[in-house]
């Protein structure tokens, strides 16, 4: 049983010790302890403010994000009609500036044909007044051989209504 009884010199230095030990580890021990987990503490605090207002920040950035995006959609839609538009105004122009060139051709060579006719029906005519003229001509040399046949056919034509104008070219 002795051994479950301690010396009372002994008891004395462990409490001795202890005290010492005790006083040591209360000056500089304790406080340096204390301080150390104080500033961890601080440390952890401070990195779960800062990443609650990474968060915050990150949420609102978001937020941001899917309002720029839904303006640059918006503006890309604006930007996609107005091109729209605008292809479909400057074909209509095309098509309104063919239109009116397509009738100004169209004008011009209904006008260019109408002079060509013209001037082939005045062709043909002084062409035909020339053959009748030639054809006359040759029939009336082949048939007045004589002079008496010759002065019948000058009165019957002065007794006629009178000599008959060939046809102009305005006609």
């Amino acid at each position: 049983m002795e051994l479950f009884t301690p010396d009372a010199g002994l008891l004395f230095w462990m409490v001795l010790s202890f005290g010492v030990v005790f006083l040591v580890l209360a000056k500089w021990g304790f406080p340096v302890i204390t301080r150390m987990v104080d500033d961890r503490k601080r440390f952890i605090d401070q990195s779960l403010d800062a990443a609650r207002e990474a968060n915050e920040k990150l949420t609102d950035i978001k937020k941001q994000s899917e309002t720029i995006l839904a303006q640059a959609r918006e503006e890309q839609a604006k930007i996609l009609k107005e091109a729209a538009d605008t292809r479909a105004l400057l074909i209509e122009e095309a098509r309104a500036e063919a239109r009116t060139e397509g009738a100004r051709l169209l004008s011009e060579a209904r006008v260019q044909i109408q002079q060509e006719k013209e001037a082939a029906l005045r062709d043909i005519r002084q062409q035909t007044a020339q053959i009748a003229i030639e054809v006359a001509e040759k029939i009336m040399r082949k048939s007045l051989t004589d002079e008496r046949q010759h002065m019948e056919l000058i009165e019957r034509m002065v007794e006629s209504e009178g000599p008959h104008p060939l046809p102009t070219s305005e006609e």
